[in-house]
């Protein structure tokens, strides 16, 4: 069954998505208006100006729930389209392993090392996005093919990354990752296993038990994380299930990457991962989500995980991206 490039054709409008954000207005409506009657009650005011604030929450209540119910019902399966069951195994699980790195001096080599190892590795690339330290070196040394991406930018990197990796005719698949350490090797017999249902098998770190507790993904990450892939997946109702916008562990398949690279702008930054999703379920191809295992990474963190407050910022952006369009930095 051969990837089909991304066709023009009248896309849905994703009531749901704003539907959501119609019922945590209502939400919001409603809070204020017990913390208006709970003061009112400590300072003993006789008008009780909070009722009025609890019956308008009602009415965005039922107009986002019949959005959202809508949605569900007559739009989703028209997204879903008449599509059977994709089952299509690659005849050679053997894959090329592109890792991304920036300043990752201390943590490249384990990287290239672990993945060049295993067995369903047939080459390891790394792209440096312009690395000061000693990145490039190390990563060759270790027996990796080195690109050297002079744009800056997350999606300047990872964009270089798919298309160097989708040139390779001998592999069906692509592997992304990053190479600080916090994703391993071992996990791509999990990926791998889904491959034959999807042309995007994207990791996911949403599972408690195989996420380790001193990595740099806060509590506060992890459910921002959570509730931006929820807007996603009501935004594509029915055509998939989406957890994690921010993992960078993903397996893909070589034509799709191909065929579809267009869709995506290499200008957004640290957003892309949201990106990415967005634009393959946008496409109408085929995304599953597979759980992975998330370790401490070796070295400085330089993306978004840096501190709550940056990674609220790329969480809005993310956001924004989500749902009034992706505008990424233009040169």
């Amino acid at each position: 069954m051969p990837t089909q490039s991304r066709t023009t054709r009248s896309e849905p409008a994703p009531l749901a998505m704003w539907g959501f954000f119609v019922v945590v207005l209502a939400v919001l409506i409603y809070v204020a208006a017990l913390t208006v009657a709970l003061f009112q009650g400590l300072v003993g005011f006789d008008r009780y100006v909070s009722q009025p604030l609890v019956w308008v929450s009602g009415g965005p209540m039922l107009i986002g729930l019949l959005l959202i119910g809508f949605d569900a019902i007559f739009l989703a399966p028209k997204r879903r389209g008449d599509r059977k069951l994709f089952d299509d195994p690659v005849a050679d699980t053997r894959m090329t392993v592109v890792l991304t790195a920036y300043n990752d001096e201390s943590s490249i080599g384990l990287a290239v090392d672990d993945f060049a190892t295993h067995p369903l590795v047939r080459r390891v690339l790394v792209i440096d996005n312009n690395s000061k330290d000693a990145t490039f070196a190390v990563a060759e040394s270790h027996g990796a093919i080195v690109h050297r991406e002079l744009k800056p930018g997350y999606g300047r990197c990872v964009y270089r990354a798919l298309t160097e990796a989708s040139a390779y005719d001998d592999t069906e698949l692509v592997a992304l990752c990053e190479g600080d350490m916090t994703f391993r090797a071992r996990d791509l017999e999990k990926l791998v296993a889904y491959t034959p249902h999807a042309h995007v098998v994207n990791g996911t770190r949403i599972v408690e038990q195989l996420r380790s507790p001193d990595t740099q993904l806060s509590s506060f990450m992890f459910y921002g994380n959570f509730v931006v892939a929820k807007i996603l997946e009501l935004k594509h109702l029915g055509r998939g299930t989406v957890s994690d916008v921010g993992t960078t562990y993903k397996v893909c398949r070589t034509d799709f990457l191909r065929q579809n690279l267009s869709i995506f702008d290499p200008s957004v930054n640290l957003e892309f991962n949201a990106h990415f999703l967005d634009r393959v379920m946008g496409s109408d191809q085929r995304l599953v989500e597979v759980p992975i295992t998330f370790y401490p990474r070796v070295g400085e963190s330089k993306g978004g995980n840096t501190s709550n407050i940056r990674a609220t910022s790329v969480g809005l952006a993310m956001m924004a991206g989500v749902v009034f369009g992706w505008r990424g930095k233009k040169e």
